[in-house]
């Protein structure tokens, strides 16, 4: 594929010709119609035929040309072909056209869309995952767990062979509990009630996976939360199950917070088979407007995951939104609302917004005026920013990537995922 960024003149019909693709590709792989407007700066996929091990030279044709039809850069095919002048090529000289393995990697997603809604998301994008996290079983104070229906989500998982991964969690009421957090870890009673409710859900519902996502774990808990994983492991992995856990952006073991100090990134490595890293929200509804995962700021926290973790253990997390903030930013006001990244164009063309791209965190952004004159900023992600995150999954061979959250429309992450990487499945 190539990632074409809009220019002043540009059109769908003008892409499809000058880079010699069906017009139906580039829509498909865009989710766009015909009538979809493209704004200056808008990122924009252009797939490119499937790569044959080589191609004879047509008249007229230059090496740069044959390189956009397959998506190879000039440089890889002059190498390629031993050619020291990419202007010295003739017709009917045959060319061999380099091509790579994909690297094979694990796709975790959470949705808390359950239903018929859930479903046709699933039918949609499960061939691209690994895992499907159903959001969430919540641990009760007394140990119990507050029933999901998942009976439809986890059919629709496995029909698409993604293998249902169950997440408990200590949420309540629009919070994580550090009260639930340490009744579960502090108290020998409760631990066991979890974990015989995990046991039974697991074989009852046929998941295959459990991921721990516990935050604002009181700091001196943290022993007791390694030991209640261990616990886990222990009873989980004889059965066949992988055992997980969210972990919260750290930058240090040493970081303060009580968000961080009871992750203890080392000891979730040790014990668990993969840890999912929370690498997204630096741009939050309440915070001031910034990149979601900044991947200078995501890089850090890799780094630091990879210095006391295996690299296949690590998975990097994703976010599939972004947000609109109405400006000036004003601490403690109205809260930014959530925008899918096709919603996000869609804006951008509406007000007649061009779309800026910032290097140091790899994200687009944008600026307008709405109806009422007040200005509005949006971060998001597009084909740029995805492509940019999986170059460090790659570069690191990290074990994947894991999405925070379905149910916001994105189809161009599906498809650069999918140019990236071969998905791993473990439903047969």
């Amino acid at each position: 594929m190539i990632i074409h960024t809009v220019k002043n003149g540009d059109s769908l019909w003008k892409l499809s010709q000058n880079y010699g693709v069906p017009l139906s590709h580039i829509l498909v792989a865009n989710g766009l119609s015909e009538q979809s407007i493209l704004v200056i700066g808008q990122a924009v996929i252009v797939p490119t035929e499937p790569s044959p091990a080589s191609h004879k030279v047509l008249a007229g044709e230059s090496l740069w040309q044959i390189g956009q039809r397959y998506g190879v850069t000039l440089q890889e095919l002059a190498s390629a072909n031993g050619i020291r002048n990419p202007a010295l090529i003739y017709p009917g000289q045959m060319l061999k056209i380099p091509t790579t393995a994909k690297p094979v990697i694990e796709v975790n997603a959470y949705t808390e869309k359950l239903e018929q809604n859930g479903v046709a998301i699933v039918n949609e994008i499960g061939e691209y995952l690994t895992f499907l996290s159903p959001f969430s079983y919540r641990v009760q104070p007394d140990g119990s767990l507050r029933p999901l229906d998942d009976t439809a989500i986890i059919a629709a998982a496995y029909a698409k062979r993604a293998a249902p991964m169950m997440v408990i969690t200590n949420f309540v009421d629009g919070n994580f509990s550090p009260d639930i957090a340490h009744a579960v870890v502090a108290d020998e009673a409760v631990q066991n009630r979890v974990i015989a409710g995990i046991v039974a859900v697991m074989a009852q519902n046929g998941y295959m996976a459990l991921n721990v996502d516990f935050e604002y774990v009181p700091p001196a808990d943290k022993e007791l939360y390694n030991a209640f994983l261990q616990k886990l492991v222990d009873t989980l992995r004889p059965q066949g199950y992988l055992v997980s856990s969210a972990l919260a952006p750290k930058l240090s073991a040493t970081q303060t917070g009580t968000l961080y100090e009871a992750h203890d990134y080392e000891a979730h490595g040790r014990i668990l088979d993969f840890v999912i890293l929370m690498t997204y929200e630096w741009g939050w509804s309440g915070g001031p407007p910034r990149a979601v995962a900044p991947l200078n700021e995501v890089l850090k926290v890799v780094n630091y995951a990879l210095s006391v973790i295996p690299a296949n253990k690590v998975v990097m997390g994703m976010p599939l939104y972004g947000y609109d903030w109405t400006l000036p930013y004003v601490s403690g006001g109205r809260w930014a609302p959530t925008v899918s990244p096709f919603a996000a164009v869609e804006r951008a063309a509406k007000y007649g917004a061009e779309i800026e791209y910032d290097e140091e965190s790899q994200s687009p952004f944008f600026y307008y005026y709405d109806e009422q004159g007040a200005q509005h900023v949006v971060w998001f992600e597009d084909a740029r920013s995805v492509q940019a995150k999986f170059d460090v999954v790659k570069r690191l061979g990290l074990r994947g990537v894991s999405y925070w959250v379905l149910g916001v429309s994105f189809p161009q992450n599906w498809f650069v995922l999918g140019e990236n990487f071969t998905i791993k499945k473990y439903v047969r």
